[in-house]
């Protein structure tokens, strides 16, 4: 599996993409480390041909946040294909966009708690 998850082609562009961080992954990310949702999440994590911003290898969960961008015709097919790829995989996606981390930060927060413990 090591062929699939944070290969090593990828491992200096995860790295840029943790240093480049844009203002709503670092504010989700700042609840995911402090909040205790009780389990463990990387950030930048490589599946496959993919980069999920927040990755919980215990519950297989990733977590994406999508700027307005994704809201376009291309990129919500785009989104759909990169989601069923890493669904092959048997990891769940939770996708949330800038407004709701921007402005919902708490539901965000209790949503992905609430699936943890659901799972």
């Amino acid at each position: 599996m090591s062929d699939i998850f944070n290969t090593k082609q990828q491992k200096e562009y995860r790295r840029n993409l943790r240093n480049k961080a844009t203002e709503t992954e670092r504010l989700l990310w700042g609840f995911l480390r402090k909040k205790g949702l009780g389990v463990k999440f990387v950030r930048q994590y490589g599946i496959g041909k993919y980069i999920v911003d927040f990755y919980c290898p215990q519950k297989k969960l990733a977590i994406e946040i999508d700027g307005g961008q994704h809201n376009k015709e291309k990129a919500i097919a785009y989104d759909k294909q990169r989601t069923d790829y890493i669904r092959g995989f048997g990891i769940e996606v939770l996708r949330f966009s800038n407004s709701d981390v921007f402005n919902n930060i708490d539901e965000v927060c209790d949503d992905i708690l609430r699936w943890i413990k659901m799972h």
